[in-house]
């Protein structure tokens, strides 16, 4: 039989004969449980917040993106074309001119990037899922569609032909620009705004839409030069695989594919960083609440010191007696940890299904439920917990016996 474990649970259920321990071991335990919930409810939270701020993102980006390793074109040729068009893998692509342009509307200015898209593009990216107002432009057209930041910037409106948005990059080759050959410095178009996206703070300000040709004759590239291609893949396709074609099929040149997650690298790094953070912070009140842990057991070996001589005259080692607080210990924890991860499981579901918590008045505060989250708090509070019962047990010594 396993005594040291059958005494550490009835120290552990049942009462001392001096009430002060009973409180100190209630508040420890509380301290553990509270301490769970906490870390798992904000683990949930961050993850809600997570899915909540890359949503509009995701819908946004393609499937897999490829572009210039260094330099700003690639070399995109016909061989290309009809490799991707028969690739069983690809469901979609689109050929995308991009470069920094200054806008000018009625004297207001702001600085974006005209992203030029030929007509597969809503098929590569459900547009329809970032429009914010009216329609997505039409190709062929001086028509652009420009982010809700960017319209509000410039207090542009809706198919106004009386005033159109006025798109001027620099004309290649032009050196510096100075008074004299100011007016050759730059190619302008002017453009009108057939509709407004909404995808993020971040995005909405830094991209305006237009038609491919346009954005390729106002940059003066040539056709078989773009910024990048995006691509929509068949449903259960293995994308390692596809990369691999991808980079095979621009074999020559120095391009980098990327997914979506490596297209918002800086966001996923941001919360992810944050998140490690939370975790942080919140691990380190754990580590707090389990220093109650420690001297809840050291106030149970001073009071159970009879019974600790009485064992060890029977028999018992050093060893088996420090095992006795340390198992009390551990259980303590591990038991705390389960218990205040079902309460966060049970307020987590909650708001889940029926949010008392709100952003705003009509937007509950997103949470998840991922089963990592359960791993990682117990995880932690069983590793914190076996610490500082190793801690509080090695005060069984030998002069306890005396």
């Amino acid at each position: 039989m396993n005594y040291p474990f059958y005494i550490a649970k009835r120290y552990l259920f049942s009462k001392s004969s001096n009430n002060a321990i009973n409180v100190i071991t209630i508040i420890a335990a509380t301290g553990v449980i509270v301490g769970a919930m906490s870390l798992f409810i904000v683990l949930s939270a961050f993850s809600g917040l997570k899915d909540f701020s890359l949503q509009f993102t995701t819908v946004f980006d393609s499937d897999l993106k490829i572009s210039p390793a260094s330099g700003k074109t690639i070399q995109f040729s016909e061989g290309i074309a009809k490799k991707l068009e028969n690739d069983p893998y690809i469901e979609a692509y689109s050929k995308v001119i991009e470069e920094r342009a200054f806008l000018q509307y009625k004297g207001r200015n702001h600085i974006a990037y005209i992203k030029g898209v030929d007509s597969n593009y809503v098929n590569v990216v459900p547009v329809d899922s970032i429009l914010f107002l009216s329609e997505w432009f039409q190709y062929g057209r001086n028509e652009v569609v420009i982010g809700t930041a960017t319209a509000l910037k410039l207090s542009v409106g809706i198919n106004d032909y009386a005033d159109p948005i006025e798109i001027y990059v620099p004309t290649p080759g032009t050196g510096i620009i100075t008074e004299l050959n100011i007016d050759k410095a730059f190619i302008r178009e002017r453009v009108v705004a057939s509709g407004f996206y909404e995808v993020n703070e971040d995005v909405n300000g830094k991209y305006i839409f237009s038609d491919f040709d346009l954005a390729r004759s106002l940059l003066s590239m040539k056709d078989d030069q773009l910024s990048s291609v995006e691509f929509k893949l068949k449903a259960g396709t293995d994308e390692a695989a596809v990369r691999t074609r991808l980079a095979g099929y621009f074999s020559g040149q120095d391009v980098v594919v990327k997914n979506r997650i490596q297209q918002n690298d800086a966001l996923y790094k941001m919360l992810n960083t944050e998140n490690i953070a939370v975790y942080l912070i919140f691990t380190l009140v754990l580590i707090i609440a389990l220093f109650n842990v420690i001297g809840s057991i050291i106030m149970m070996i001073l009071d159970k010191r009879s019974n600790i001589k009485t064992l060890f005259n029977l028999g018992a080692t050093m060893r088996n007696l420090r095992n006795i607080f340390f198992l009390q210990g551990t259980l303590m924890t591990t038991l705390g940890g389960i218990v205040g991860i079902l309460l966060g499981l049970i307020v987590v579901w909650i708001q889940l299904k029926s949010p008392f918590i709100y952003i705003t008045s009509s937007l509950p505060y997103p949470v998840k439920l991922k089963a990592v989250n359960v791993v990682v708090v117990f995880a932690t509070i069983t590793v914190l917990g076996i610490i500082a019962s190793r801690i509080a047990a090695s005060r069984v010594k030998a002069r306890l016996l005396d």
